[in-house]
């Protein structure tokens, strides 16, 4: 499984996410949100920034099925979902993940005919090779 590589910027939002948080950079000045997250807010050009904490509630917004893995590391997997899930909290940002039926599941725990754009998700984390990471749960709705 590959594992997400972090930076500077990029630092808190996997530190609030082995916490069980989901939050998003948002600038200290203005108060926009930005993800991903990086130095300089690019409305006001602050410098300055904090990280919000969001409900962890969403929305599908597009989805893929890979045919056929792109990367060994997940062939066993497939067919799997790679989801872009737009916040409700925050519309403008849109986090990438994947929708399974439990937070420490497989890829391909969730029947694709499930997915839906639209569907309302909510955040669960799994921690993976020593990373938690954010991974969606479908919701009724």
């Amino acid at each position: 499984m590959l594992t997400p590589v972090t930076d500077e910027d990029g630092a808190p939002f996997w530190e609030y996410a082995a916490q069980g948080e989901l939050r998003v950079q948002s600038c200290a000045d203005c108060g926009e949100l930005r993800f991903p997250p990086r130095p300089c807010c690019p409305h006001c050009h602050s410098f300055a920034s904090e990280w919000r904490p969001m409900s962890g509630r969403g929305r599908i917004w597009s989805y893929v099925l890979p045919h056929p893995p792109l990367l060994p590391e997940y062939a066993a997997q497939a067919p799997y979902n790679a989801v872009i899930v737009e916040l409700a909290d925050a519309p403008r940002i849109r986090l990438v993940g994947n929708v399974v039926a439990t937070p420490d599941a497989p890829l391909n725990s969730v029947d694709p005919s499930r997915l839906r754009i639209g569907a309302p998700v909510k955040v669960a984390f799994a921690e993976i090779d020593g990373v938690t990471v954010p991974r969606w749960l479908l919701e009724r709705g």
